[in-house]
């Protein structure tokens, strides 16, 4: 990874923050993405930079086109063209499907979906002029097999899987490749507020008795983004300690 430039969306927190550090480990430039959390933000590039990569925290909601063009024109005038882009960006609204409100059904969807559209849009010319472009989208074993709950959420990462296909297809003129990571549940904020009791229930219907870590998504979109998967595209990944078993 050295030397190439990787924008990681939503990289302030959680599977995001753990990708963008790996990337910095590894030598490369990294653009890290977020909407609020210009403190969070900021740390994750303290923590590149101390590894001896490059980073810089640039803010953009990834909903917004014009604000995804700025952040292109900021990671060009840093860095020059991005060679690897993750689309992380999201956010779960929890409800059962006969209490969502249309609200909470969009600002789902536009997040994942919307989001990873414009981010794609912005940076593919990038992506399909690198030596080794390398689009990488987040999705989740919930898209596979939809939670209670979790109908936006399930939807939108379903989408994922269509898009990120799809894009294989397109660039792979180019050279570039579009893969997807799945993860299972993974030990992040986003199950803060989940009970303990339902926590250990998730353990125990995953095959390795276990919550998956960050560290190990990370890894996983560290190869997707190397030469050695030079010849993966297309594919989602799933990183879930056999749960769909």
């Amino acid at each position: 990874m050295e030397d190439r430039t990787c924008v990681v969306t939503g990289s302030s927190r959680g599977i995001g923050r753990g990708i963008a550090e790996c990337f910095g480990t590894q030598g490369a430039n990294v653009v890290v993405n977020y909407r609020r959390s210009e403190t969070e933000a900021n740390e994750v590039v303290d923590q590149i930079e101390a590894a001896g990569g490059r980073a810089l925290a640039v803010q953009a909601d990834v909903t917004d086109q014009e604000e995804v063009e700025a952040m292109r024109e900021a990671t060009h005038d840093a860095f020059g063209r991005a060679d690897v882009v993750v689309n992380n960006a999201g956010i779960n609204q929890d409800v059962l499907f006969t209490e969502m409100s249309h609200e909470e059904w969009d600002t789902v969807l536009d997040i994942h979906l919307d989001g990873a559209f414009h981010c794609t849009q912005a940076f593919y010319d990038d992506i399909a002029a690198a030596e080794e472009g390398r689009l990488i989208n987040i999705s989740s074993i919930v898209g596979k097999g939809g939670n209670m709950g979790q109908a936006n959420y399930a939807t939108a990462k379903s989408g994922i899987f269509g898009f990120t296909r799809t894009l294989a297809l397109e660039l792979a003129d180019e050279g570039s490749t579009s893969n997807c990571v799945a993860p299972g549940f993974i030990a992040t904020r986003m199950l803060d507020g989940v009970p303990e009791k339902l926590k250990a229930g998730i353990e125990d219907d995953t095959p390795l008795g276990r919550l998956g870590t960050v560290e190990e998504v990370a890894e996983v979109v560290g190869f997707l983004a190397g030469e050695k998967s030079s010849f993966i595209t297309g594919e989602v990944i799933d990183v879930n300690g056999g749960k769909d078993l």
